[in-house]
């Protein structure tokens, strides 16, 4: 009996049950200013326990919610947050709780009144996107004067184009046709575009050698395309009574019947180029092995990922991704496109410019473990690179 009535007057911790932390206090919710109407900030008046908790615990509650909901915790000291991710226009209602180190709550500061989060005319959180466009637009547009201006700018050979003359002087010599496939993209895909550029520079060049060109297609409107491409080489070249736009044709829109028709072709004619440039999905294989089954020299290009490796190992040449995409600007000369293409360059600087100065900066807050270079990383990746 003695040892229950002197257990009955201990203090409860004494027991080894958890005390609860004095709460936060003064909990106001304001609407973010300068956002897209998705944050509401938050502050409080930190627990007079604050050194010995654990942290804090934000809750929300949307209006037609039936409770509360944990939006994040943070660490003792902490008096301000951001919440993120709301609908606009919508009003919610916010708790801030302290949990002590034995992970005991305290009661609730809460919002007597919804706030709902609305746009405003300018996101602040974009300011850096601004940034990069503008000094990306700007050296788009200071490369473009400069080149109408003659100054030099300096482009990166691409050897798949510089073979042009080679494979249609080979098949000039073989007194064999050029075969010119244009992807099974239609006129409304980027690649089958640089595809028809690729094809003016090839057709001029069997123009000026008096070599034939054959161009089947797997859509109308790219073979109207292709006609009218091929014939204003011919004509530049100064040879429009070579032109045949007979040799320009459509073929089906099924992709392994229009392949079958150029292997047939292939195996009759035995073309000495070859020139894949479009877009190509399963057939490219089929094609560039067919094509070096007859000998023929083969140039590819195309912005198909996944079909890259086959062009690469069963062609003498091939124009990798950005190479395809850029051997407009390289073929013709035009200070717009030259320029675009090295205004583009900047670009790529930036981009690799803030991932290298990332990775660099994480690694160094990991091994120095420094509060400003973490707080670095974080501006890096929330407010830059977000």
């Amino acid at each position: 009996m003695l040892v229950m009535w002197t257990a009955g007057l201990l203090p409860v911790a004494a027991l080894g049950q958890s005390v609860a932390p004095a709460p936060p206090s003064n909990l106001t919710a304001v609407d973010h200013d300068w956002d897209d109407g998705t944050r509401i900030d938050l502050s409080w008046t930190l627990s007079p326990g604050d050194s010995s908790l654990q942290s804090y615990v934000i809750r929300k509650k949307a209006a037609e919610d039936a409770t509360f909901t944990v939006v994040d915790t943070v660490p003792p000291g902490t008096n301000r947050y951001t919440v993120s991710d709301l609908i606009r226009n919508h009003p919610y209602l916010f708790q801030v709780m302290a949990i002590s180190k034995d992970l005991a709550e305290s009661s609730p500061a809460s919002t007597s009144v919804p706030v709902a989060p609305t746009m405003q005319w300018f996101d602040g959180t974009r300011v850096w996107f601004l940034v990069i466009l503008l000094v990306f637009c700007g050296s788009v547009m200071a490369f473009i004067e400069l080149a109408r201006r003659g100054v030099p700018l300096k482009v990166r050979r691409i050897a798949g184009l510089e073979a042009i003359d080679e494979a249609v002087g080979r098949a000039t010599e073989m007194g064999r046709s050029c075969l010119f496939v244009p992807g099974i993209g239609d006129l409304n895909d980027m690649q089958t575009i640089a595809g028809m550029s690729i094809l003016s520079r090839v057709a001029k060049t069997a123009a000026e050698y008096n070599a034939q060109i054959e161009v089947p297609t797997s859509h109308s409107l790219v073979m109207t395309a292709g006609q009218d491409a091929v014939q204003a080489a011919f004509l530049t070249a100064g040879r429009p009574d070579s032109y045949n736009s007979e040799k320009i044709y459509y073929v089906t829109d099924e992709q392994f019947a229009y392949v079958a028709h150029i292997q047939g072709y292939m195996t009759r004619e035995k073309p000495a180029a070859c020139f894949y440039m479009g877009s190509f999905f399963a057939e490219s294989l089929i094609l560039a092995e067919m094509g070096n089954a007859i000998g023929a020299i083969q140039i590819a290009g195309t912005g198909q990922p996944a079909q890259l490796p086959f062009f690469v190992a069963a062609c003498d040449y091939t124009l990798i991704g950005e190479e395809f995409f850029a051997a407009s600007a390289y073929l013709s000369g035009d200070p717009g496109q030259i320029g675009s293409l090295k205004g583009q360059d900047v670009g790529k600087l930036i981009v690799g410019g803030l991932v290298i100065a990332g990775v660099l900066a994480e690694t160094m807050a990991v091994l120095t473990h420094s509060p400003a270079m973490q707080a670095f990383v974080d501006y890096l990746t929330r407010k830059i690179l977000s």
